[in-house]
């Protein structure tokens, strides 16, 4: 699989196919061992990097169930982060006028109110505020790879149109997706450049758009008996 700049990828398969597990390995989440291969991003194999080191270079997860931070402001949350960056690059870290200039610029973007700046990172935030407020943080950190973990779980059709016009609001030709989903529904807000099919952990099938609505019309089955035929 190659994902290069700028293009949109949606990694679509039955449960138990192996996509979170898939995005939790490429974000270096704890608790996976990779037994071969290699993960090239700008020259750099990613697997040989901390889950902060791969954050600095420009990797973003979005949590299928985001962590709540009890105590732990957003404003101040988000700073700490993006200032980490710009650290890594070598560029001087943003004073609190520019950080609350920068914010209010992404905040309109995305078309989004400060209200969820003020209050700790995703307590007591609904399905939809924490899926919103992810997309909020990928516009502060500006990643070149972002990888969006079923953020359409949970979600009703209103928040699902929300989080993906905020999704679409960044796309850009330096900036590449990996959109994780068990549903096309998502791809018709998100229009892929890709879709792979996973299954028992490979990438059984790629193709266009048009492979996700045949997915949506036939399931995932027509594909596994053919692979296993």
């Amino acid at each position: 699989m190659e994902v290069k700049a700028g293009e949109v990828h949606a990694i679509m398969g039955p449960n138990g196919s192996g996509k979170s597990t898939f995005a939790h390995v490429l974000s270096g989440r704890e608790g996976y061992t990779v037994t071969g291969g290699e993960v090239d991003f700008d020259g750099i194999d990613l697997l040989d990097l901390e889950p902060e080191e791969r954050a600095r270079v420009g990797l973003f997860l979005a949590f299928q169930y985001p962590v709540e931070l009890p105590g732990v402001n957003n404003t101040y949350f988000l700073k700490s982060a993006v200032n980490a960056i710009r650290k890594y690059r070598g560029e001087p870290e943003l004073d609190a006028v520019s950080f609350m200039r920068l914010i209010k610029e992404r905040l309109k973007v995305l078309h989004l109110d400060d209200s969820l700046l003020k209050r700790p990172v995703n307590v007591g935030f609904s399905g939809g505020e924490k899926k919103r407020n992810e997309i909020f943080q990928m516009a502060m950190l500006e990643p070149k790879l972002a990888i969006l973990d079923e953020t359409d779980s949970g979600l009703d059709i209103d928040a699902l149109r929300i989080v993906a016009d905020g999704v679409n609001a960044l796309r850009s030709p330096e900036r590449s997706v990996v959109v994780v989903t068990h549903y096309q529904r998502l791809l018709d807000y998100i229009q892929p450049d890709h879709v792979h099919v996973l299954a028992k952990g490979r990438i059984i099938r790629s193709g266009g758009k048009e492979l996700a609505l045949e997915l949506e019309q036939k399931g995932y089955g027509w594909i596994t008996d053919e692979e296993a035929a």
